[in-house]
């Protein structure tokens, strides 16, 4: 008993070297906040009837878009699919209502 390390306790392997992950670049990380210009540049984009509906989904899911950003076009998306069903249920509703109001008074 002359070592002080020496005890009943078998031997601790070293601690394995601590792995970092992946980190992105300063202006790719998807936790970083847009700026107040980027989402007038976003807002201007999505008022462009073809080229915004292409970006919203590129932004929703794209890998390279910021958290917020990700989530807001997906939101987005969503409620354009709301306001289109939407849309084609009001319009069927209306084109039966006009349908039945003409069709039934037709001399022909």
């Amino acid at each position: 008993m002359n070592n002080q390390y020496d005890n009943n306790y078998p031997p601790q392997p070293p601690y394995p070297p601590q792995q970092q992950g992946y980190q992105q670049p300063y202006g790719m990380q998807r936790d970083m906040p847009e700026t107040v210009g980027q989402w007038v540049l976003t807002l201007f984009l999505t008022a462009i009837p073809v080229v915004g509906l292409i970006m919203l989904f590129v932004w929703a899911f794209g890998s390279n878009t910021s958290i917020s950003k990700s989530n807001w076009a997906k939101a987005a998306l969503i409620w354009m699919l709301i306001g289109i069903v939407l849309s084609f249920l009001f319009m069927g509703i209306l084109i039966s209502i006009l349908g039945s109001m003409f069709g039934t008074h037709s001399s022909f």
